[in-house]
């Protein structure tokens, strides 16, 4: 783990925001060496050099997605959303099959359930969806934490309810990925994307499955998901990649290349450190929140913070500096590592102005 001023100093050297910025739950600042990364990358094809490098970075990013997820880099395809990987998932469960899911939960969670159209897609309170697994249901999808308002799944209690009753089980860690500790190991699929807190550039996602694959069928398959990539050019793949790396979607280079720099730096960080930050910046917000006599969802241990009735302040805060969200009528904020105490506390006093 690191120390405070290590994690200080690294912090410093690569954020340089011009804002308050307290909405990663939308999109997380890139940090300087992914900048610089991203640059680089655009110079090979601008200057016509080879790739070579490109493609490394894809397989340096599966290897330290795995690490942090705590599974082989064999079980962790890379793609480029999570709608995508729902959207295999989906095509596997036979017709009839029952899904349940949290009510309102992110789209791309749910979605491609229910375009399939012979599915039975059941939604309920996410505080009841333990409890509402039953014989007949397949699959339990969930986001770990809510990206309206930051409130986290009981993942323990999802996991043991489903196994009781032979349901598989998919978890998005898209707002969890990077500050809450992840053990993708504990359930049969899981996914993430990577511009949140894992602080890289939009168009990569990672889907974990299991060692036999789950009985997923590799239907967006192409030329990358063969054993063998560039002896799979032209006509069917003849051999799917051994590993999950059969499920993988062409790769935006650009994407790879930046995201190989963020994920060393969290890594180099340590997600326990992360998390004990951004949480210790969203438990201030609640306790300034409740001064000024606000009471926001309640999400305990969460780095998102969601207050009811003050998403329409959200314009005016931007005009000053200070970037949130608003989502369906409450303010949304949302701290990661490049946030600050001062941060918070700007926040409040414009919210008591």
């Amino acid at each position: 783990m690191e120390t405070t001023e290590t994690f200080e100093s690294l912090v410093r050297a690569e954020f340089t925001p011009k804002s308050t910025y307290l909405n990663t739950a939308s999109n997380g600042l890139l940090p300087a060496r992914t900048v610089a990364a991203l640059h680089e990358a655009a110079l090979l094809r601008a200057e016509g050099r080879p790739l070579t490098s490109l493609y490394e970075d894809v397989e340096a990013c599966r290897a330290a997605y795995a690490r942090l997820a705590g599974v082989p880099a064999t079980r962790v395809a890379a793609g480029a959303s999570v709608a995508a990987h729902s959207g295999v998932i989906a095509a596997s469960l036979p017709a009839g099959a029952e899904v349940l899911t949290a009510e309102d939960d992110f789209t791309s969670v749910l979605n491609p359930f229910h375009v399939r159209g012979d599915l039975k897609v059941r939604a309920v309170p996410l505080e009841r969806v333990a409890e509402s697994v039953r014989p007949g249901t397949a699959l339990v999808a969930v986001s770990a934490a809510q990206s309206a308002d930051g409130r986290i799944a009981d993942l323990p209690a999802l996991r043991e309810a489903a196994h009781a009753h032979g349901a598989r089980t998919y978890v998005d860690f898209s707002q969890a990925a990077g500050w809450l500790p992840m053990d993708a190991d504990a359930y049969d699929f899981t996914a993430s994307v990577s511009f949140k807190w894992l602080l890289g550039p939009h168009g990569a996602a990672f889907l974990v499955v299991p060692e036999d694959f789950g009985g997923l069928t590799p239907v967006l398959a192409g030329w990358v998901a063969g054993e063998e990539p560039w002896d799979s050019c032209y006509g069917p793949v003849a051999e799917l990649a051994h590993s999950a790396r059969r499920f993988d979607l062409t790769h935006a280079l650009f994407t790879f290349a930046g995201l190989r720099r963020s994920l060393d730096l969290i890594e180099e960080l340590g997600v326990a450190a992360v998390h004990a930050h951004d949480v210790g910046l969203a438990d201030r917000f609640r306790a300034g929140l409740a001064a000024l006599g606000h009471e926001p969802v309640p999400a305990p241990g969460s780095a998102i913070v969601s207050v009811p009735g003050l998403g329409g302040r959200q314009p005016e805060l931007s005009l000053v500096g200070i970037e949130v969200s608003n989502r369906a009528g409450n303010l949304r904020a949302a701290f990661h590592l490049f946030n600050t105490p001062a941060d918070v506390d700007r926040l409040l006093d414009a919210l008591a102005d």
